[in-house]
């Protein structure tokens, strides 16, 4: 009886080790299949630096926005600048060149060929490249100056129009409030009035 049961045992410890690691074994694959995707993405991304390393190489030494970096780990990316890379898309083939922006991530070209993705990262390089030089020569407005323009030397110390109209309007807003207020009240004194004669009666 004592037999059976040590038999029963190691059958159940040999099944349960064969199980651990056939489940290892398991994992492991998984892991190699990640491995592999991630080092076939980490070659596209390679590739696609490859085909951009002249458009890189144009780029004027003193404009320092840009990061034309390869970045490893789970997701590798190709920087552009701090705002924009280009990644590859779950089905692991499709190029996506991404941009974050305050509302979420904008994607600016999605293709499996090289040739687009290169096309739209040296058109949105161009349009770095000359946003910057405009800002520098000045002819782009700082947004700060934009909401609040300067005032003439004259007018420094006087209230301006805008100012008193705020101020007018304000005055006449409270008369209205008061006078709606007042004339709620006679409605309703008149209606009191009303329900009280008509209960004397």
């Amino acid at each position: 009886m004592s037999i059976d049961r040590a038999d029963k045992d190691h059958t159940k410890s040999r099944k349960l080790s064969e199980t651990i690691r056939e489940v290892k074994n398991a994992a492991a694959d998984r892991a190699d299949v990640v491995v592999e995707l991630r080092d076939a993405t980490s070659v596209r991304l390679q590739l696609l630096a490859a085909e951009l390393a002249p458009v890189f190489a144009e780029v004027p030494s003193d404009a320092d926005i840009f990061d034309f970096a390869l970045s490893s780990g789970l997701q590798p990316r190709l920087w552009i600048d701090a705002i924009s890379h280009v990644a590859m898309g779950r089905d692991h083939r499709t190029y996506r060149f991404i941009r974050d922006t305050r509302n979420g991530r904008i994607v600016l070209a999605e293709s499996p060929k090289i040739a687009v993705i290169v096309e739209a990262v040296t058109r949105y390089v161009a349009e770095r490249i000359v946003e910057r030089e405009q800002f520098l020569q000045g002819e782009v407005e700082p947004a700060i100056q934009k909401q609040f323009p300067a005032q003439d030397q004259e007018t420094i110390g006087e209230p301006a129009t805008g100012a008193r109209r705020r101020g007018g309007s304000f005055l006449g807003g409270v008369l209205v409030f008061v006078s709606g207020f007042g004339f709620g009240l006679a409605v309703a004194i008149a209606l009191l009035w009303q329900q009280l004669t008509g209960s004397l009666q």
